[in-house]
């Protein structure tokens, strides 16, 4: 009788190399799954170990390009930002993972899909979300939801034990227990000392920007050409290096941002199960992206429209926040953000310098700036006494206001 089959979103990490063991010990079949999405792993290393743990065979995929253009481009051209802070880097990349685990079920006649994340956290909401959406029929084990792991794994110390009674090398020990998950947008820091809100990160936990203060004296000048809201060139203006490339432009990005300690955040946020956690986060090429982004929408986007996708934008950083990527509504809203996005071209020249993404100039083929207008020193066909009319109409309702106090006191 041959074993029910489960597709493994694999890390190589500590959580699902012990995972990993125990659905074997469920007597499960197990394919192991690896997403590269510019991730700092060995992948070779991490297929490995995995075969030697018992998995039949270890899918390792590259969706970075995938990753790029299909994800983090889509929801930067919305200027997503969840809480007015964070960046998604986590959970922006959640689908584009979620998506390929289904393929390779489908592909091996898997009716399972399992993950590592745990039950307090958003990871799991994410990842289950998008498996029901895209195939309703298949079946989730979450071994941190489930009664006998949980028995059995009550926190880090059990799950180091259980890998060295197995064999399972780690690189994780119980003297550092920070939970990081890395990507090509970001890297986040959680758990171990970092869960006390009042604790100092060390610099030392860094690892993807140099610190501000030891960031070069001179800035670094850039260039970003934007089409549809997307960037399509990034320039150094220093050197004239230049990448078209979405992988490259986005990698560069990324160089650039690091050698410059752009993109720390050190944030309490609030997960969607309800509970409040501290995340440490650096997104450097995200970052300048998005001060991009917004300055080159300053020029070329009308002002009610503005007002409209701002409303849009934030309902758009719920959505991937919390998991909803293939849902109804995320296709609405990106149509919506497509259309605001239609005449964002153009290029934003920013200044970098020690921590900072500073834009300095920018120029459009749909600016609706007019110089002549906007000047306080010719007319430029507007009759500033036009103003005392607006001024008037605008007033009316402030003037009843206060007649109506005045009238009751």
């Amino acid at each position: 009788m041959s074993k029910e089959k489960v597709v493994l979103a694999y890390s190589g990490g500590l959580d699902t190399s012990v995972i990993l063991k125990w659905l074997l010990e469920q007597g499960y079949e197990v394919f192991a799954y690896m997403a590269n999405i510019g991730q700092k792993e060995d992948f070779k290393a991490a297929e490995k170990k995995a075969l030697k743990i018992g998995a039949s065979k270890v899918f390792i995929e590259d969706m970075r390009k995938e990753f790029v253009t299909d994800y983090i481009f889509p929801v930067y051209k919305a200027n997503t930002i969840y809480e007015g802070r964070y960046l998604l880097g986590t959970a922006i990349a959640r689908p584009i993972i979620a998506k390929k685990q289904i393929e390779i079920a489908k592909q091996v006649g898997a009716q399972f899909v399992s993950h590592g994340a745990t039950g307090k956290g958003n990871d799991q909401v994410r990842f289950e979300l998008s498996y029901y959406a895209l195939n309703p029929k298949i079946k989730v084990i979450a071994p941190w939801k489930n009664t006998e792991f949980l028995a059995t794994f009550k926190g880090r110390t059990d799950l180091l034990a259980y890998a060295e009674k197995h064999g399972i090398p780690t690189k994780q020990s119980a003297s550092k227990p920070y939970s990081e998950d890395d990507n090509l947008l970001h890297i986040s820091h959680e758990a171990g000392i970092l869960e006390d809100p009042a604790h100092e990160c060390e610099e030392n936990i860094y690892s993807h920007t140099v610190s501000p203060e030891k960031a070069p004296d001179i800035p670094t000048k850039i260039k970003i050409e934007f089409k549809d809201g997307i960037p399509v060139k990034v320039t150094n203006l220093e050197d004239n290096t230049f990448k078209t490339d979405a992988l490259d432009l986005f990698e560069y990005l990324n160089y650039l941002g690091r050698e410059n300690g752009i993109g720390r955040l050190d944030m309490v946020e609030n997960r969607f199960v309800g509970i409040k956690s501290r995340g440490v986060y650096e997104t450097p090429g995200g970052t300048i992206l998005h001060e991009a982004h917004k300055d080159i929408e300053g020029v070329a986007m009308d002002r009610e429209v503005m007002r409209l996708r701002d409303m849009l934008s934030a309902k758009f950083a719920e959505l991937v926040y919390n998991g909803f990527w293939f849902s109804p509504e995320m296709e609405f809203l990106m149509v919506a953000i497509d259309k605001s996005q239609e005449v964002i071209d153009g290029e934003v020249t920013l200044k970098l310098y020690k921590g900072t993404a500073y834009p300095i100039a920018r120029t459009s083929p749909s600016s609706l700036y007019d110089q002549d207008l906007s000047s306080m020193d010719i007319e430029g066909g507007y009759n500033q006494e036009d103003a005392e009319g607006f001024i008037k109409i605008n007033a009316i309702r402030l003037m009843a206001h206060r007649n109506i106090i005045n009238k009751n006191n």
